[in-house]
């Protein structure tokens, strides 16, 4: 079940609301089992099966968060059995349902071989409630946090629908107040109304609409449509259309998270503006960076090692893992790698050149960078990326433009330049000042969002979500 479904938005949605606001807040308890039961049933709608690998990995961790917990206050010499055995049974359950297939399909090819798998479907968002499990084990090894004895609030908080499949990555201890005790009010629930119809304007009307351009212009393949500048035009669609797509999401999520009482962190600071690719890692999936320096990066010594030889080993060893988190493939590994080089090379060797560029200079390097990143992201394999890049760049491409390209100018080229507009915070903080001043057409604003995106959602079967698969 989609947040941008008529099904969660007009059924699922509303029953959840009424039923969670009929009971009176001092009734803590009784609220999060409302919320748990709708956030399972949320789950089975799309898998039934897999929603018993989300409660064993709940009760699983609960249980070993005590044990380890037990562990790092007891005098015993060896205090890390039960976390290293939490740990690898983790990446076990997440490495064999995500990478099985992808390590069958590495060995054959490696090998020669030809050994027959049954390709498994990936659980939905096991990638993000797997890493809120560790990033709440770690914390609790650490005593960042005390282990929850309360089984009902560890397991709405690993189960919670509005963060469950597509993040933010909520640490345990960013929210283990709020499980036990949250305020809900008029002026919190009017906020995440907002937020949440924003998002899903972000994520229907133009996260779709980019993708469905640059779904058309990758279909043009090596026919003579397939020039420099139509290909470029698609790489901006799809810069475009994963920033909406996720960056809507989280605000959808972010949204039901104040209407439920919860205050997550925000995920994207809108990461476009940026003016260096270390910048643009501090504001894109804010959360999935934050995970891995505190449970990675830092752990390994961070930058704080001896040589730079081991510095360059830690980053590297980080944007692999990230690349490798993103999906199951060699170009997700390619992507992590690409980004870590670039990181290295930014620290190392051009960091003063880059400070010295003017603004804008900084801008275009940056996001050249990212939209030549997003090829290798958005294609189905390495050698599909590598050939819309050399069109891109002029190496098989039936000329720098045609009829192709001014055809899709003319009818996107408005879209494309809002979308870029929008992506900044100015048109947000524009918008904020003139509902101070202007309530209702504000209001009516965003009512007219959700009445096109309702429309749009009925008459298109197009709404594709591109983080379901991770």
């Amino acid at each position: 079940m989609l947040f941008s479904s008529i099904l969660f938005l007009f059924y699922f949605l509303p029953v959840v609301i009424g039923i969670y606001y009929i009971i009176p807040a001092r009734f803590i308890n009784v609220r999060n089992t409302v919320l748990l039961l709708a956030s399972l049933f949320f789950y089975s709608w799309g898998e039934p099966v897999y929603v018993f690998l989300m409660i064993y990995s709940a009760i699983f961790n609960y249980y070993m968060a005590r044990e380890i917990e037990k562990d790092v206050n007891s005098r015993r010499r060896n205090k890390n059995g039960n976390l290293v055995f939490t740990v690898i049974v983790n990446l076990f359950i997440l490495g064999f349902f995500k990478y099985y297939g992808f390590l069958m399909d590495t060995i054959n090819s490696l090998l020669g071989t030809h050994i027959h798998y049954t390709a498994l479907s990936l659980p939905i968002g096991i990638s993000f409630y797997t890493f809120q499990a560790l990033s709440y084990i770690f914390d609790v090894h650490k005593k960042t946090v005390p282990a929850q004895k309360n089984i009902l609030h560890f397991s709405l908080y690993l189960a919670l629908f509005p963060q469950l499949i597509a993040g933010p990555i909520v640490k345990y201890r960013d929210v283990a107040e709020q499980l036990q005790h949250r305020s809900t009010d008029m002026d919190k629930f009017g906020e995440g109304v907002v937020r949440f119809l924003f998002g899903l304007g972000k994520k229907v009307l133009l996260a779709n609409s980019f993708g469905a351009l640059y779904d058309e212009i990758t279909a043009y393949g090596d026919s003579s449509s397939a020039t420099v500048l139509t290909f470029w035009i698609g790489a901006l669609a799809y810069t475009l259309q994963i920033y909406f797509d996720f960056s809507g999401y989280s605000d959808m999520a972010i949204g039901l998270g104040k209407i439920f009482g919860f205050d997550f962190l925000e995920n994207f600071n809108y990461p476009y503006i940026s003016r260096s690719i270390t910048d643009f890692w501090r504001r894109w999936h804010i959360s999935l960076s934050s995970w891995f320096r505190d449970y990675v990066y830092i752990p390994l010594g961070g930058s704080y090692v001896k040589t730079v030889r081991r510095h360059i080993f830690n980053l590297l060893v980080v944007w692999a893992l990230t690349g490798l988190w993103h999906g199951a493939a060699w170009n997700f590994v390619f992507w992590g790698m690409y980004y870590g080089i670039i990181l290295i090379i930014e620290k190392f060797i051009i960091k003063d050149r880059l400070e010295k560029l003017p603004k804008w200079g900084q801008h275009i390097y940056t996001l050249f960078i990212v939209m030549v990143g997003w090829i290798f992201f958005s294609q189905a394999n390495l050698g599909a990326a590598l050939h819309y890049l050399s069109v891109m760049f002029g190496f098989g491409a039936h000329g720098i433009a045609d009829i192709t390209t001014l055809y899709h100018l003319r009818t996107s080229g408005i879209l494309l330049l809002f979308g870029c507009l929008a992506s900044t915070p100015y048109p947000m903080n524009h918008f904020r000042r003139f509902l101070k001043k202007h309530m209702i057409i504000a209001l009516l604003t965003i009512f007219g969002i959700l009445l096109l995106s309702t429309a749009y959602l009925v008459y298109s079967s197009y709404n594709p979500f591109l983080y379901f698969r991770f």
